[in-house]
């Protein structure tokens, strides 16, 4: 359907909506209501300031198990819920932890509940907060504590992690490990 000049003067004369909020309930193009709107002489609409707080509750929808469906944009590579906001990127999951902590997180922040890319601030943690669940978690499934260093000297108290089920691994040799795996793919093959 593509909207008449007239359609278009009856939204902007009520004044209370942007030219990309008319050129969404109209479905046309907002150049041409802003065309529209120069010609008319009229004001643009001011945007209706939201905190960040309010942004992010504004994309999140409640989901039965006490979940936060995040209904806003996703990264584009790995589908990560992530909020802009005045010319700043964040992502959704760190917002919620901040919301429940009052304090930026340390790494990543994400939640473990078990519903994809979930938002609520009691399921989202920090790596700090994630170690110390998973530590609980191994001692509750009867492990041990961790040894002080790993099989090649690596101090734990620094380098130790845990897997979500509470098996613990060295950090330090997971990324030596990695980054021996990406030295190799990049050598070119042997002739």
């Amino acid at each position: 359907m593509n909207a008449t000049d007239a359609e278009i003067t009856t939204l902007l004369r009520q004044g209370n909506l942007s030219n990309s909020g008319i050129a969404r309930i109209l479905r046309v193009d907002k150049h041409r209501v802003g065309r529209i709107r120069r010609d008319l002489s009229l004001p643009n609409v001011l945007p209706q300031p939201l905190t960040l707080e309010q942004k992010w509750a504004s994309k999140t929808r409640p989901v039965e198990g006490g979940h936060l469906a995040w209904t806003g944009e996703r990264g584009s590579a790995s589908r990560t819920p992530v909020l802009r906001y005045k010319d700043e990127c964040h992502t959704a999951a760190a917002l919620a932890f901040r919301r429940r902590t009052g304090r930026a997180p340390e790494g990543y922040a994400f939640a473990e509940c078990g519903f994809n890319h979930c938002v609520a601030p009691a399921h989202v943690d920090d790596e700090p907060g994630r170690q110390r669940t998973r530590e609980q978690l191994r001692y509750l499934a009867g492990g041990q504590k961790r040894p002080a260093e790993c099989v090649h000297g690596h101090d734990q108290a620094e380098h130790g992690k845990y897997e979500s089920d509470g098996r613990a691994y060295c950090g330090q040799c997971k990324t030596e490990q990695r980054a021996a795996l990406r030295a190799q793919q990049l050598e070119p093959a042997s002739a």
